[in-house]
């Protein structure tokens, strides 16, 4: 590596000493592999795993550091890993067709035996992830000020960075947003006149659209990148948008609807009650709410909720995914609001994240060009795969969900 990824990627740039634990991890790693219909192969010609010829490959380049990896940081190594090129998919097999076999068996890939050392295994979340007003304006520039060029490399003309709504199998990707924000927009009953807060602009397409309905439309961002984009796409689209540089707590007024795309996961359980009582206090009676929310099935939430992971340490600084469960407590325990409906969109993000993986790929030599170096081209691939297995499974989810609070009287 170059002094300069060296410094920026010190964990990637220099493996770990672990002997014994790298040990742990390969004699724990092989039966495991044995179970899942998968190839791992050695440079030594040697494979691992139930799967045949035919199956997703996982190449081993580097042993010695893969399993050192492994063995030092369980949870966050084997990303880490794939960063370094200690392990690669193989020729002919999709990364995320190589994830999806073991995301399948996640809830059951480790031995029951083992998994009373998770404490021993799992971090906690560091203290400076916090999302307080100042943390949480950090852990978002962490992601979303790193370049509104790179975003504009994979996303679609709208730069929607959320699940699309697929109608049908050849409906295009753009298209796709477009529906998934009309739904969130008819769902929360946003036509002319109609007071609209948005929580999380992301690049105003959602604005945009609610705008042209003859909404009156305020949408709120902490990221400075962001926002100078947005602003310069409502003037390109003709429309009056309030956007302000806020945090959500710091907003004042009432609202007929309120609106939010995946700003949940980046709010942290513990301002989950703050998050969903400010949504009730500037909601006007009678109003409606239409969030959409990645989700996981709550017994997997409550073993992960304390959890630092290789997600939170490389994509999404903060971030935690809450349950349906745990999003209904909140509202009960801190808000007078009832749900009205759910929609799943859990496969049309296992394809939104397929298309933009991609798009990220055919266009890598353009995002080289903006200094972005070979280790964040494998970050992003992983992040992007991994989360596409996930979604493919069934062990992400994400909804869009309705809530409404009574009218007075």
């Amino acid at each position: 590596m170059t002094q300069l990824a060296t410094a920026r990627w010190p964990g990637i740039a220099h493996t770990p000493r672990t002997p014994l634990r790298a040990r742990a991890a390969k004699a724990i790693l092989r039966p495991t592999a044995n179970r899942v219909p998968v190839r791992l192969t050695f440079a030594d010609g040697s494979f691992w795993g139930a799967g045949d010829a035919d199956s997703p490959e996982m190449r081993v380049v580097r042993p010695k550091a893969f399993f050192a990896r492994l063995g030092a940081e369980t949870k966050i190594g084997f990303g880490e890993a794939y960063m370094a090129g200690d392990w690669t998919a193989g020729e002919g097999t999709d990364l995320a067709d190589l994830l999806t076999p073991f995301a399948e068996r996640l809830t059951s890939i480790v031995p029951e035996p083992l998994l009373k050392f998770r404490g021993f295994v799992d971090k906690k979340l560091p203290h400076h992830q916090r999302n307080s007003v100042q943390g949480s304006r950090k852990n978002i520039e962490a992601h979303y000020d790193l370049s509104n060029d790179l975003f504009a490399q994979f996303l679609d003309p709208s730069l929607s960075y959320s699940a699309a709504y697929f109608a049908s199998p050849d409906q295009d990707l753009a298209t796709a947003q477009l529906r998934k924000i009309d739904a969130i927009l008819d769902d929360a009953n946003v036509s002319e006149g109609t007071r609209v807060l948005e929580i999380g602009s992301g690049w105003g397409a959602l604005a945009i659209r609610a705008a042209q309905r003859g909404a009156k439309v305020t949408t709120i961002t902490i990221s400075t990148e962001q926002a100078a984009l947005a602003e310069e796409r409502f003037a390109e689209a003709g429309v009056d948008v309030d956007l302000q540089l806020v945090d959500y707590r710091e907003v004042t007024g009432q609202y007929d609807a309120i609106v939010s795309v995946e700003m949940i996961e980046a709010v942290g359980e513990e301002y989950w009650p703050t998050y969903f009582a400010t949504i009730d206090k500037l909601l006007a009676p009678g109003g409606r709410v239409a969030i959409q929310a990645i989700t996981m099935a709550h017994h997997r939430y409550l073993a992960t909720r304390n959890s630092y992971g290789w997600i939170q340490k490389y994509i999404f600084p903060g971030g935690l995914i809450p349950s349906l469960d745990a999003i209904d407590e909140t509202l009960a325990e801190h808000t007078s609001l009832t749900v009205s409906n759910r929609r799943t969109l859990g496969q049309d993000y296992a394809r939104t994240l397929h298309e933009w993986r991609e798009n990220f790929n055919a266009n890598w030599s353009t995002i080289h060009e903006q200094g972005f170096d070979e280790t964040f081209r494998r970050m992003w691939e992983f992040y992007l795969a991994y989360c596409e297995a996930g979604f493919r499974t069934g062990y992400l989810d994400v909804f869009q969900i309705t809530m409404s609070r009574p009218a007075e009287g």
